[in-house]
């Protein structure tokens, strides 16, 4: 007997509002969409189409002028090293740390957790400011060194309490007392049955504090002396600043061509520089709306 598949029919309504949700949707999708088209556009068109503004959406005279003059900076390759070696280790003590201080918090049956919880968050809206924060950093004796860059910001309080509100929604009470039943003790329950459970947790911290150092050029402006320890935001910066100062001496050939150079290393740099962030990114993207989800709806 052949079955008859019934399709219930959406009303005018339904579809109004649907046909609205997709009309929202697109715009949404070309606002964040055109910005990177028009950059690598811009990146890969002649100094000329950029500065005169020929360039809506697709490159206008195909060159790679900005690239080759970046590529051509010995120090752009130093920074690129610099920011890889800050970024990993950065990361690597980040989620470390993060994971050490907001796991004992999830805790119930940790004591003072939630006196610790309030100054951890008290941090978040008050500082100590720049200038305190520079005489410890100097105290410890780590200005004009890598370390400077690594460990005093290694902890944000808005990657704890995300990780902390995972662990508590994620690994029940039941579980610990069945591990300390089983004679496991904390640091190998935290080794083998948190951690593994918490990937979704820990791709979003690698993320987050991934971004965060790639992007960083603030604390190695202030604390880094050495051009050999610079990450590639902080020489890419001195890059355009030198391209933006000619010399008063320049003829006006020299100038407008120095000009129309610096304007289109900006879009080259800004390429160079969020390309390892889009290359990873979908590779956790999975894991990092499944962990954003279960660490900040629960808390």
């Amino acid at each position: 007997m052949a079955t008859v598949s019934k399709k219930i029919k959406d009303s005018a309504g339904d579809r109004i509002f649907l046909i609205g949700i997709y009309v929202v949707l697109c715009v949404i999708l070309i606002a964040v969409c055109y910005p990177l088209i028009y950059v690598l556009s811009s990146s890969i068109s002649s100094p000329a189409a950029v500065t005169s503004g020929r360039v809506w959406l697709w490159p206008v005279d195909i060159s790679f002028k900005g690239f080759k003059a970046l590529l051509n900076t010995p120090q752009v390759m130093t920074g690129y090293g610099n920011s890889i070696f800050y970024t990993a280790f950065g990361t690597i003590i980040s989620v470390a740390l993060t994971i050490m201080i907001s796991y004992p918090l999830s805790r119930k049956s940790f004591f003072g957790r939630n006196v610790l919880m309030i100054m951890i968050t008290f941090t978040l809206i008050f500082s100590g400011g720049l200038i305190p924060t520079y005489m410890v950093v100097k105290e410890l004796g780590l200005i004009d060194s890598r370390l400077a860059l690594l460990i005093p910001n290694a902890i944000w309080v808005w990657q704890v309490i995300i990780a902390r509100s995972f662990f508590q929604s994620s690994i029940p009470d039941e579980l610990f007392e069945a591990s300390e039943i089983d004679g496991c003790s904390d640091i190998r329950f935290l080794r083998s049955i948190v951690i593994p459970l918490s990937m979704p947790i820990i791709a979003v911290l690698v993320l987050m504090y991934a971004v965060g150092q790639w992007n960083a050029y603030f604390d190695a402006l202030i604390y880094l002396k050495s051009a050999d320890l610079f990450p590639l935001q902080l020489i890419l910066r001195s890059i355009i600043i030198q391209n933006n100062s000619a010399g008063g001496m320049m003829d006006a050939m020299k100038m407008v061509e120095r000009q129309q150079l610096a304007e289109l290393l900006k879009y080259s740099l800004i390429v160079i520089a969020t390309l390892p962030v889009l290359i990873i990114y979908p590779f956790v993207q999975r894991y990092f709306v499944q962990g954003m989800m279960v660490g900040s709806v629960k808390g």
